[in-house]
């Protein structure tokens, strides 16, 4: 348990490291946008201050995830990460309509003005520092096995991607070709909003209970192989934050002592959590009906 709190920890420090670049970087693109005349490199400053927003929301719910257990939360306070991280896809959606809206109006109503060239070296230094940010932190989610701050990683990626876009635009857009400033201002807001639709998909997913058929296919395969176990009845997921907990149903001989029941349970409690680092099982031991027809294991959630 203490681990967990610990991990939750490195990953408040990551978002930490994620908020301050985008600070810096909104400020310095929506500044030099209004100089430069640069729509894009305006568009991409307000992507990233969307991304303040994001992170001051993961930075919440990872402080509220680390509350212990209480009378009302007996499962813990893990949820609340991926409660702010279903709120962020939300602002990210709001901000993504608005530069959809401005990139048209500016592309119809034929503002063409080309930005200047030192636009350009703001694209590539924030790409650049974006790409450090994604790295630093991917590595550490994937060490502490955190969903919200790879989404926040994953969105560093992007607005890196973005970034050098920007600053392939504003070269071309010195060449004669304004008219794709706009066009990838409007792009930039399909961007953010894909980003924002993937975020929404995700953490509703997990609100919703639902999860992976596949990892419940693994568990199952396992679970079967397990001297004792006749067969695996039926088997739930959920996830809270960043642990799994899994309810399971598994059918034994029905003249089996209790104490050699207690054991298998043991066993499965300990599989899952070694191989697969599930958070908590909740093992029901039921005398196997010789007559049940088996089901195929992803079938077996839905009951």
């Amino acid at each position: 348990m203490q681990q967990r709190y610990k991990n939750l920890k490195i990953a408040q420090k990551g978002v930490l490291i994620s908020l301050c670049a985008y600070i810096i970087l909104s400020l310095l693109k929506v500044i030099i946008g209004q100089l430069s005349h640069s729509e894009t490199l305006l568009a991409d400053g307000f992507n990233n201050s969307t991304d303040i927003f994001s992170s001051c929301a993961v930075m919440v719910g990872l402080r509220l995830a680390t509350c212990p257990p209480d009378e009302h939360h007996q499962y813990g306070h893990w949820k609340a990460e991926t409660i702010a991280t279903f709120l962020t896809s939300l602002i990210m959606l709001l901000v993504g309509l608005s530069v959809l809206y401005t990139s048209i109006r500016n592309i119809l109503a034929g503002n063409h003005e080309s930005p200047d060239i030192y636009a350009l070296f703001v694209g590539i230094f924030s790409g650049s520092l974006m790409y450090g940010v994604y790295f630093h932190n991917a590595h550490q989610a994937k060490k502490i096995n955190s969903q919200s701050l790879l989404a926040i990683a994953k969105d560093c990626r992007s607005d890196a991607w973005t970034s050098f876009g920007t600053s392939v635009t504003i070269f071309a857009a010195n060449f004669n070709m304004a008219w794709l400033d706009g066009v990838v201002a409007f792009l930039i807001g399909l961007l953010i909003l894909k980003t924002a639709y993937d975020i929404f998909s995700a953490s509703a997913f997990s609100l919703s209970d639902g999860f992976d058929d596949d990892l419940l296919e693994k568990y199952v395969a396992d679970v079967e192989k397990i001297p004792g176990v006749e067969l695996v009845h039926n088997i739930q997921g959920r996830s809270y934050g960043a642990n799994v907990f899994i309810d399971i149903i598994i059918w034994v001989d029905p003249q089996m002592t209790v104490r050699k029941s207690h054991h298998i349970t043991e066993k499965i409690e300990s599989l899952l959590q070694r191989d697969y680092g599930v958070f908590d099982t909740d093992v029901h031991v039921e005398p196997w009906d010789v007559d049940y027809e088996p089901q195929q294991p992803n079938e077996l959630n839905s009951h």
